[in-house]
């Protein structure tokens, strides 16, 4: 008898999936998208990257047993692309988009604006005769010419330079080489005046000087774009209210960093502070400001066993809450990741443009080479004639002359800059419009259809209107008052709460020049009414439930014509 010993198959674990973002510097166009993208999809173990030029940022998706974002971050820092991971941590935006001030950039494109102002007035005697004492010496050419490469030029030729050998060549590639092949030659015409070469040393200073404002052009309209976030950002409070335990009368407690809040831990919120947690009311009662999170102008009354987000406002009364999510998980933070993920999610016309202007950076210096040997040894020849007969600075004998002016003019004007940034932009500042208006897009590839739409259909109070209630009638269902003097006693309570109808009724008092009354004795019962008393008059204004808890008979007609007005939206 013979037996066969089978062996089991091996369980399957389910992968374990993680998404992470990185911090990437040193990116200079598409091509370099390219670059880090490809570097990213073939690292074993991850599974998709999308990298945004504007933004700086990579989100890559990777299985978490076979890479981690760290050793991610260290391959793009060897391959060029500084980067680090991006910490999961509210206070990181608040640095990174409250702070963003480009000053190196203004200084650069300040330097390189004015050499090219010398440049441009040293060369005012092509045009008109006009020759500057000092400024029209091709020695002073020279120098302006260096120090446009040495000081705002230098790091966009190192990069490019660089770019060059590590095999991503990119925008700065063709720049540096379209600079440098315009200001050697003019070196080597300037030093050998028997060559009878031209020098053109105005190409690399205003070159370069439109290149910084194109980069501060685009600069302008990432930090729009940013505003959104950081509007966001600066919702969030610095510090929170830590208390031991439930006590209505200790507003004191220990104020900590927000940061350093963890789950479980109770928090006391005062009237008129914003709330700096998520979590879930334990004791007190309030009525709290959603707008920012819902687009409501009223403010909803919360008590025990509600659930309150961080960013919203206790406009009344007093809350104790239970910490139930921390800082980086909190809605608010999650509102802010949706906001930049959708500024880093492409648009399928924007891949494409990234694929070709991935390889576009070597397709210009290709014809750039092949300009130069066609010209070289063929065109300067069989176009020999007509060369000399025009009257152009092309027109030169020196066929070597003529190739490279014609070969650093290919470098020069094929920078894929508007290949590679159009895109992201209208859709960097597109997200980030929509964002400040309350709107939140989740991509490019959204924003693509949203062109096919016929109708939209909008259920939210402040998006289409002010975000803010507005009085617009005051009615006097009885004879005994006229409806300035209702608007003028409700306005005189009003002026005591901080409610929005409460500022709408003062605010049209105000519109109507009444004058208000001192009142004493303020009551307020958030979400019901107020009341207080004038003179010797004791005045309630709330809603006709709160009003018969206050003994206060509401005549039959009087509510036969207030339901009749509320049905018709009155």
């Amino acid at each position: 008898m013979s037996s066969t010993l089978v062996k089991p198959p091996s369980p399957t674990h389910p992968k374990k999936i993680a998404t992470a973002t990185l911090d990437v510097t040193g990116m200079k166009c598409a091509g370099c998208v390219s670059a880090v993208e490809r570097q990213l999809k073939q690292t074993p173990g991850v599974i998709s990257a999308t990298v945004n030029l504007l933004t700086e940022v990579a989100v890559v998706e990777y299985e978490t047993d076979k890479i981690s974002p760290a050793v991610l971050a260290e391959k793009l820092t060897n391959k060029g692309f500084p980067s680090q991971v991006r910490p999961v941590d509210l206070q990181y935006y608040k640095k990174n988009y409250q702070n963003n001030s480009p000053q190196t950039q203004q200084t650069q494109l300040l330097i390189a604006a004015i050499l090219l102002i010398f440049s441009t007035i040293g060369h005012l005697h092509h045009l008109g005769g006009i020759a500057i004492p000092g400024l029209s010496n091709i020695w002073v050419h020279w120098a302006l010419a260096t120090l446009a490469i040495i000081i705002p030029g230098r790091s966009i030729m190192l990069d490019g330079v660089k770019a060059l050998l590590n095999g991503a060549a990119n925008m700065n590639t063709l720049i540096a080489l379209g600079t440098l092949s315009a200001y050697l030659t003019s070196v080597v015409a300037l030093l050998f005046p028997p060559l009878g070469w031209e020098c053109f040393f105005d190409e690399p200073v205003m070159l370069l000087g439109f290149i910084f404002l194109g980069k501060t052009l685009e600069n302008s309209a990432k930090n729009r774009s940013q505003k959104a976030i950081a509007t966001l950002v600066s919702l969030q409070p610095n510090v929170a209210r830590l208390i031991g335990k439930v006590d209505k009368q200790d507003n004191t407690g220990v104020k900590i960093p927000i940061e350093q809040i963890r789950v479980g831990e109770l928090v006391k919120v005062l009237a008129g502070e914003k709330i700096p947690v998520d979590g879930i009311i334990v004791a007190g009662e309030g009525t709290v400001n959603e707008a920012m999170l819902t687009g409501e102008s009223l403010p909803v009354a919360k008590k025990s066993g509600d659930s309150v987000t961080a960013g919203t406002i206790l406009q009344t009364g007093w809350l104790v809450i239970e910490v139930t999510h921390t800082l980086a998980d909190s809605h608010l933070a999650q509102i802010i990741k949706l906001v930049e993920s959708a500024q880093t999610r492409k648009a399928p016309i924007q891949k494409l443009a990234d694929i070709v202007a991935g390889y576009f950076a070597y397709g210009v210096m290709i014809v750039a080479t092949l300009t130069f040997l066609f010209w070289y040894f063929y065109g300067s020849k069989i176009w020999a004639i007509p060369l000399e007969n025009i009257s152009s600075p092309l027109a030169h004998p020196a066929p070597l002359l003529i190739s490279l002016k014609l070969a650093i003019a290919v470098l020069v004007i094929a920078c894929p800059c508007a290949l590679g940034l159009a895109t992201p932009t209208a859709i960097l500042v597109a997200t980030g419009i929509g964002a400040e208006k309350g709107i939140l897009i989740k991509g490019g590839d959204i924003l693509e259809k949203i062109q096919q739409l016929d109708t939209i259909v909008f259920d939210k109070t402040g998006t289409l209107t002010e975000g803010k209630p507005r009085l617009t009638d005051c009615l006097a269902l009885t004879t005994n008052y006229h409806s300035p003097d209702i608007l003028q006693l409700a306005a005189s309570l009003e002026n005591n709460a901080n409610h929005p109808l409460a500022l709408a009724t003062v605010e049209a008092a105000q519109q109507a020049n009444l004058e208000l009354f001192s009142v004493e004795n303020f009551i307020n019962t958030p979400g019901l009414g107020i009341a207080a008393s004038l003179e010797t008059e004791k005045i309630y204004l709330g809603n006709s439930e709160w009003l018969a808890q206050q003994n206060i008979v509401i005549p039959a007609e009087t509510e036969i014509i207030s339901q009749k007005l509320e049905k018709e939206d009155l």
